[in-house]
C-alpha cells in the first residue's frame, strides 16, 4: 500500500513538473513559425523576380525547419 501511494505521488507531480515546458515549446515553435514565414516571403519574392533557383533555395530551407 505505501509503495502504491509513492507511485501515485511521483505520477501526480512528474505531470505538473513537465506542464511548465508548455510555454516554452509554443515559444521554439513560434520562432520557427516566424523564420518560415520570413522565408517563405524572401522565397516568393525571388519566384516573382524570376530568380526560381533561389526561390527554392529559400522555400527548402523554409520547410527543413521542421524536419528537426
Amino acid at each position: 500500500m505505501k509503495k502504491l501511494i509513492i507511485i501515485l505521488s511521483l505520477i501526480c507531480f512528474t505531470g505538473s513538473a513537465f506542464a511548465g515546458s508548455c510555454p516554452m515549446m509554443a515559444k521554439q515553435i513560434d520562432e520557427k513559425i516566424a523564420e518560415a514565414q520570413k522565408l517563405r516571403d524572401e522565397g516568393m519574392k525571388a519566384h516573382d523576380s524570376g530568380n526560381h533557383g533561389k526561390s527554392e533555395e529559400l522555400l527548402n530551407s523554409a520547410l527543413e525547419l521542421f524536419k528537426g
